[in-house]
């Protein structure tokens, strides 16, 4: 994200994308763990997409939060995440996985926003030396 893409953005609203959060946890499917988890974004232009954990009998299978809230942020119109809160259905702060990290990263960049225990920090922090699009090889046969 550049420093002019930032400039109009209006600031996170904390407590909202929390809520959110944990109204989207109350829609997980989650009848093997019994973790609702829900994860709400502010996008760079000014959306709110949510998503919710949604189990599977072959454990392996199960969407993380975030990733279905990936899947909305691209059913809606795609863009960039800025801010993201993760909550259990009765509220308590939860951190993204390892490959939801990633999976941030790639929507969000290093720039993104994530609520941790510490506070809010970037998710380059989180996830130091992140892998990313601009690690990907160019050139002949390299995806456009």
């Amino acid at each position: 994200m550049t420093e002019s893409s930032t400039a109009s953005i209006t600031a996170p609203d904390w407590d909202a994308l929390r809520a959110t959060a944990v109204r989207a946890a109350s829609a997980a499917y989650c009848p093997y763990s019994g973790l609702q988890v829900g994860a709400a974004a502010m996008c760079d232009d000014g959306r709110v997409v949510s998503g919710c954990n949604v189990e599977n009998a072959s454990y392996g299978l199960g969407l993380c939060a975030e990733c279905t809230l990936v899947g909305q942020l691209r059913l809606t119109g795609g863009g960039r995440l800025t801010a993201v809160a993760c909550r259990s259905g009765t509220g308590e702060l939860l951190m993204p996985c390892g490959r939801c990290r990633q999976v941030l990263y790639e929507f969000g960049g290093p720039d993104c926003l994530l609520d941790t225990p510490r506070g809010v920090v970037p998710l380059s922090e989180v996830l130091p030396d992140a892998f990313g699009p601009d690690d990907l090889p160019t050139g002949p046969g390299a995806p456009a």
